[in-house]
């Protein structure tokens, strides 16, 4: 199904996006810290029949970077791997995956929000491909990552930061 009323361009023929003057665009991206650990292969096959649990963790960090309109976006992904049984590790890989944006004509209040959600929804996929392909390099089934809901991810840091710094003997609303 279509959704024409987004896609739609404008009678002038640009995208509605550049219409509202928001310009978005991905300078680079880079993989700046990369590891894989196969505990199998280290310390042997776990006793027992083998039953993965895989966990995935992320964190978001921008910054400003020295040019105008320029902002680093780094993505931390930590996606572990244990035995259901005796929760022995089988595997953990962690990837550390950047991109450079050109950002303009977002306003200030909202451009936060926009480098901690846009610009991570833009990098997922090549994240995805590479944890995939760690995963079936490092000896096991390939590991697709199920997609992840950034503005989620962003509203539960922000509600986690307002918690920690409410006062200690200040009651809950």
């Amino acid at each position: 199904m279509s959704d024409e009323t987004n896609n739609a361009a404008a009678p002038d023929g640009q995208a509605p996006e550049a219409q509202a003057g928001v310009r978005l665009q991905v300078l680079t991206q880079y993989i700046r810290d990369l590891s894989f650990e196969n505990a199998v292969a280290q310390k042997g096959l776990p006793s027992g029949e083998v039953q993965p649990e895989i966990s995935v963790q992320v964190s978001l960090d921008a910054r400003k970077r020295p040019a105008d309109h320029q902002y680093e976006v780094i993505s931390k992904f930590r996606v572990q791997s244990t035995n259901a049984s005796d929760k022995s590790p089988i595997f953990l890989c962690e990837l550390d995956y950047g991109g450079i944006f050109h950002v303009e004509g977002v306003p200030e209040d909202q451009l936060h929000p926009f480098l901690m959600i846009e610009c991570p929804r833009m990098l997922f996929p090549f994240v995805r491909r590479i944890v995939s392909d760690m995963t079936r390099d490092g000896g096991f089934p390939p590991f697709n990552m199920d997609p992840i809901d950034f503005v989620a991810l962003y509203r539960q840091e922000i509600a986690r930061r307002m918690q920690a710094e409410r006062p200690a003997d200040q009651p809950l609303s």
